[in-house]
């Protein structure tokens, strides 16, 4: 370009100086102006380093932000996580403690039924052990023991039999089978209970025999009869005897003649007595059947004195049957008779009895009884305690 410049110069003479000029001021101005560019350019080049670096800083800035906050957020995340699963740990722990009690609750039971089952299995083991023992221990004096029992028994029932039902030969019966029962024994020991035994069966047969069905019967037979006895017709009792006037011969007493005529006359109609005594009139059918039905209940309640062993009640219903019957009854027909006998012989029937008041061989069975059964637990119980 210096090459260009100055060819054109030498051709134009003033020309060329004047651009010459112009060149050199140019490039004066040029020189002056590069330096301020250089700085401008540098400024600029200062402003965008500062700015880049700004940039980076916020870009650094706002990543390392984003970052910090991403890993906030997984840990939050990762902390929920784990404390949810926590939780479901605890869960599962407490679900499997309450598990491993339910478990041990049951176990520890099952334990103790077992242990109570196989206590009571001992205890059985042991009690059939000692009843195993005791029973061939006793062996030999069972058959005793069993005779005194039912001597007992059959001494307690003539009890029952004697005082409740006053039955006194069946009381002696069952007294006789208990002194066997005692005898076969064959123990010199128990004399003392047989010599109780024969007193009490001796007093049993001494004591009176009172046939009661047969009296009852016989009171039921009369019973019976009762319809059949004739009633007794009125019975007026005997007229005071009165004196007839006689009839004179003399003329000087025809007024007595007469008035006797007359009374004599007159009583052919009219006859009027003065009676002294009771007056039994005819009964009436209805008064018939009650006179019936009374004879009836004074037997029944005679027939009661029978069983209840009440003499006085008994002589008193058959003597107010007596009187009613001679009384109402006509006393001249056979059956009359017949029935007022039967009642005079019943009568004379006793129908109370003294019995005994205890038998003294029924305290010596029954303490006999307990101590053999004292005896025979304590040996039990004495083997229990060897076991």
């Amino acid at each position: 370009m210096t090459d260009n410049k100055n060819t054109k110069d030498s051709g134009t003479g003033k020309p060329e100086t004047s651009t010459s000029s112009k060149n050199a001021g140019k490039t004066s101005a040029k020189a002056a102006d590069t330096p301020t560019n250089n700085q401008t350019d540098q400024k600029k080049e200062k402003k965008g380093g500062k700015a880049l670096a700004v940039v980076a800083i916020i870009l650094v800035f706002a990543m390392g932000g984003g970052l910090y906050y991403h890993d906030q957020q997984q840990a939050l995340q990762a902390q929920q996580d784990v404390e949810t699963l926590a939780k479901q740990m605890s869960t599962l722990e407490q679900q499997m403690r309450a598990n491993a009690e339910r478990a041990q609750q049951a176990l520890a039971d099952a334990t103790q039924k077992q242990t109570h089952q196989q206590t009571l299995i001992e205890q059985q083991a042991q009690t059939i052990t000692s009843l195993q023992t005791a029973l061939a221990d006793m062996k030999g004096r069972r058959p005793n023991d069993w005779l005194i029992a039912e001597a007992d028994y059959l001494v307690k029932q003539a009890g029952r039999k004697l005082w409740l039902e006053h039955d006194v030969m069946s009381a002696t019966a069952l007294m006789q089978t208990a002194d066997r029962r005692i005898a076969e024994l064959n123990d010199p020991s128990l004399m003392p209970v047989r010599k109780a035994l024969a007193n009490d069966i001796t007093a049993l047969k001494a004591v009176k025999r009172i046939d009661r069905d047969g009296i009852v019967l016989r009171l039921s037979s009369l019973q019976q009869q009762i319809s059949r006895l004739p009633l007794a017709n009125a019975v007026l009792p005997a007229a005071e005897e009165e004196e007839v006037p006689a009839v004179s011969s003399s003329v000087n007493d025809w007024q007595d003649n007469l008035k006797a005529s007359l009374n004599d006359f007159v009583g052919q109609f009219v006859t009027y007595r003065k009676r002294d005594g009771s007056v039994i009139p005819l009964l009436t059918p209805t008064q018939t059947f009650r006179l019936q039905e009374n004879v009836k209940a004074k037997l029944d309640q005679a027939i009661t004195a029978v069983y209840r062993e009440q003499g006085r009640l008994f002589n008193e219903s058959l003597s107010m049957a007596e009187e009613w019957t001679k009384r109402f009854y006509n006393q001249d027909a056979e059956s009359t008779k017949s029935f007022l006998a039967e009642l005079k012989q019943l009568n004379l029937q006793s129908v109370q009895v003294s019995y005994p008041e205890k038998l003294s061989s029924q305290s010596l069975i029954s303490d006999l009884v307990a101590d053999r059964l004292q005896r025979n637990l304590a040996h039990v119980d004495a083997g229990d305690t060897t076991l």
